[in-house]
């Protein structure tokens, strides 16, 4: 029965995390979608395309998400976690 418990305390994290990226990468899509259209009916064609510069400040920080949710990121909190734990246990 405990390990159903934990199971599933895990998958509800780990979709919370997906979901979390889901929200993220929505809030990105839309917020420079608004930037280029402000771009484009200021008269932005052959100017200096400026909305580039949050895009890849902001895409830094998505790829830096999506890597934690989807390249192992779980398993690597859960290392760390185990790692401090046995620092304490060696404390006491």
């Amino acid at each position: 029965m405990t390990d159903d418990v934990e199971l599933r305390r895990l998958a509800t994290r780990r979709a919370d995390m997906k979901l979390a990226f889901r929200s993220h990468l929505m809030a990105y899509v839309i917020v420079n979608a608004g930037l280029v259209a402000i771009y484009l009916m200021t008269g932005g064609f052959g100017d200096y395309f400026w909305p580039i510069w949050p895009m890849l400040g902001w895409g830094v920080g998505l790829a830096a998400h999506a890597f934690t949710v989807y390249m192992d990121g779980e398993g690597m909190r859960d290392r760390l976690i185990e790692q401090e734990l046995e620092k304490l246990r060696r404390k006491n």
